[in-house]
């Protein structure tokens, strides 16, 4: 299977270093400062420890007629449109988009072709810190790689992860899902905006309560109109007491995954989030109405 990675970051380098490792033909296509690093060192990553180098190819443009089983599409959400239409005259037939986004895919496929995307969301996080890749899977029973149900084609990814041994699931609605996602980290990442010091915001209990409060608000705007919480265990943000809520988040933003996790994306993608938050809460809005 020939898989091409689009976006060099964090989430692109990682699934890259790990498909490559399960033997997959792994191109990778970046820009920038990023492209001239790969270029030179190759892509580097942390492996237990060890700094190892992935077995992959380096493009910094892509051919109309040069076919990949699969793109994943891994960049920012206010750069998808743009990748989209860069990707539009490629003939390889699936795109998955691994990114954040209330837009409705019918959207995208009139940018890049009717039946091209699959929407995905990945289960990663970590940092680049001087061309070396620093990143890890999230546990999976916290978010493993998301693949929304569309006419098969999930099948033969959730094959690809098995063969790396990525953790994923799949959900019958891929647009719920990410919706029901937005209703919590966006007032995650808000939190970290509010706080006079970012890094410490998990010991303001003043701010945990509020974040708890905005996430049960979202969740029951959400419930109430007829959209069942995806996953499920999202409802227990409306069962358990929101100063229970209030202090597992506490716990949750001083602990190393909080760092991975929320922090350094939050801290490193404040215009995308400050976006997504627009894209939620006009969504939440309309449902009001």
């Amino acid at each position: 299977m020939r898989v091409l990675i689009y976006g060099a970051g964090v989430i692109g380098s990682l699934y890259a270093a790990l498909l490559s490792e399960a033997g997959v033909d792994i191109t990778v296509y970046a820009r920038g400062k990023r492209l001239r690093d790969l270029q030179t060192k190759g892509l580097l990553y942390n492996r237990n420890g060890r700094i190892e180098s992935a077995k992959i190819t380096v493009i910094s443009s892509l051919d109309d007629h040069d076919r990949y089983d699969c793109i994943f599409l891994t960049v920012r959400e206010d750069q998808l449109m743009t990748a989209l239409a860069e990707l539009k005259d490629n003939i390889s037939p699936t795109i998955l988009t691994m990114v954040n986004s209330l837009d409705p895919y019918e959207r995208w496929e009139e940018v890049c072709g009717s039946g091209r995307i699959l929407p995905a969301f990945p289960g990663a996080g970590g940092s680049l810190e001087g061309g070396v890749l620093d990143a890890e899977l999230t546990p999976r029973i916290i978010q493993p790689t998301t693949i929304g149900r569309t006419d098969g084609r999930e099948k033969e990814l959730a094959a690809l992860f098995r063969r790396a041994h990525i953790p994923y699931q799949i959900v019958s609605d891929m647009h719920v899902w990410q919706i029901c996602h937005l209703g919590m980290v966006v007032p995650i990442a808000d939190a970290y905006y509010e706080a006079d010091d970012a890094q410490r915001a998990g010991e303001d209990p003043l701010l945990m309560n509020k974040t708890a409060r905005r996430i049960r608000r979202n969740f029951r705007i959400i419930k109430d109109n007829d959209i069942k919480l995806s996953p499920v265990k999202m409802n227990i943000f409306l069962i358990l007491p929101v100063s229970t809520v209030a202090f597992i988040l506490g716990l949750i933003f001083r602990s190393e995954f909080g760092n991975r996790f929320m922090y350094q994306h939050s801290m490193k993608a404040p215009n995308e989030m400050r976006r997504l938050h627009k894209q939620l809460y006009t969504f939440l809005g309309s449902c009001r109405r």
